[in-house]
């Protein structure tokens, strides 16, 4: 079955600003407006153009419910571009993009601004069910003898706060942290803790080379409402090494896990922003894409492997394709942790592991030259929301200046799902 192309035009997002235990300037909307107006001010038409909004967030605040109609609003498309939100944990922004693909290539839109965003530092404290409770029982209290006795059974330790982040990063299926499932592929392919270590210290040092080069220009500033400016992703840790890691102690598996903040993604806000059309929409606009979206996939497995997730939506990606593990210029895969990336390393190496879920020989060996070439999610963040816009979009900018053409960008997503988008460079279309 063929498809009708659809182009990236254009893209940007803001710098990635570390969750540093209060919340941060930006709300989610705050961080997808700035940079969808941006991103629109360097276009041949109008918000109003739009054909639709679609963006993508994990967590949005209890006044965003919909969070892409406010998005869409705040940024001038008017009452009658419609918007809307979706949601697929870390696969989030990817979805928005699928999403967006999906419709142009069925002609119900030619012209989508796709998003990704979140601002986890906002992330809410919550009270315990024994407290809530108790608040319905004092509420419902009408005598003086009714308050009394509801303030007799009430506890201090009904007060102990639930942090809504932690909540969320725990599967309620399986009833394990996030964390925990990376200490799961650990186990399964013996990846140690001087591996995730050293695999973290490369993040930071390609990311601190890429800003060295000045390669991450798909980033805008953003100002605060106290006219701070924030140009640069602010969790990068220039004296990260392999020893400084290793005095690290675990998170997730006390005391002899090997999961620590230090090989593990960070958590903070950002958003990321694409604009995509139809082949109608570029010629009608005078449009010049920088790329295209080639194919889209998802894929399930067992939650408690949930980092395996790329290689379950890459595979069938590759093999629809006609392509081996080796012909991808290059290859994003969104550290959610060390061992997880090093993980899909492993399984698609892995005859065993290929056997038995995909009934093929094992796909060959990663090579790693090609992937995360300008770090990754360890270095500089992970807004679960955004995430998946912006290893697609980064991946799409660190083709062109290398004068590369095709790609796959790929995320794990929590719960249990991988997806993976295939994306080129305009090496032979105007």
């Amino acid at each position: 079955m063929t498809f009708k192309p659809v182009y990236i035009i254009d893209g940007a997002r803001t710098p990635f600003l570390k969750a540093r235990n209060a919340p941060g300037p930006f709300s989610a909307s705050e961080l997808a407006v700035q940079t969808s107006r941006s991103l629109l001010l360097r276009q041949s038409f109008n918000a109003s153009e739009l054909d639709e909004v679609i963006v993508g967030c994990a967590s949005p605040s209890a006044d965003e419910t919909n969070i892409g109609r406010v998005v869409g609003l705040r940024i001038g498309t008017g009452y009658h571009v419609p918007a809307w939100t979706v949601m697929r944990n870390c696969a989030s922004g990817m979805q928005a993009l699928d999403s967006a693909l999906t419709n142009i290539q069925n002609g119900r839109s030619h012209l989508v601004l796709a998003c990704g965003t979140d601002a986890l530092s906002h992330a809410p404290i919550l009270f315990s069910d024994k407290m809530v409770h108790w608040l319905s029982q004092w509420n419902a209290a009408q005598s003086t003898g009714q308050k009394i006795k509801a303030l007799r059974n009430f506890r201090p330790a009904y007060l102990a706060p639930v942090i809504g982040l932690l909540k969320g990063l725990k599967d309620p299926v399986i009833g394990i942290s996030m964390g925990q499932t990376a200490e799961n592929l650990a186990w399964k392919f013996g990846i140690t803790r001087q591996e995730m270590d050293a695999y973290s210290a490369r993040s930071h040092q390609r990311t601190i080379e890429a800003q060295n080069r000045k390669q991450f220009d798909e980033i805008t500033p953003i100002i605060d409402a106290q006219g701070n400016l924030y140009t640069d992703d602010d969790g990068v840790r220039r004296d990260s090494t392999p020893d400084k890691l290793a005095k690290l102690k675990a998170v997730f598996d006390r005391p002899s896990g090997n999961i620590t903040a230090g090989n593990s993604s960070q958590v903070s806000d950002g958003a990321a922003v694409l604009i995509l059309a139809s082949e109608e929409a570029v010629q009608k606009w005078g449009l010049q894409p920088i790329g295209k979206i080639t194919d889209c996939q998802w894929a399930a497995l067992d939650p408690a492997q949930m980092g395996l997730g790329p290689v379950h939506a890459c595979i069938p990606l590759l093999q629809r394709n006609g392509l081996r593990l080796q012909d991808p210029d290059l290859w994003e895969i969104n550290e959610a942790f060390a061992a997880q990336v090093l993980g899909c390393i492993r399984a698609f190496a892995s005859e065993e592991y290929c056997q038995e879920h995909f009934n093929t020989p094992a796909w060959g060996t990663l090579d790693q030259e090609k992937l995360n070439v300008d770090g990754g999610a360890i270095a500089i963040g992970h807004p679960v929301g955004a995430s998946g816009a912006r290893i697609v979009l980064h991946l799409l900018h660190a083709l062109r200046v290398r004068n590369l053409h095709k790609g796959v960008a790929t995320i794990c997503i929590g719960g249990g799902q991988g997806g993976a988008m295939l994306i080129e460079t305009m090496k032979d279309e105007p």
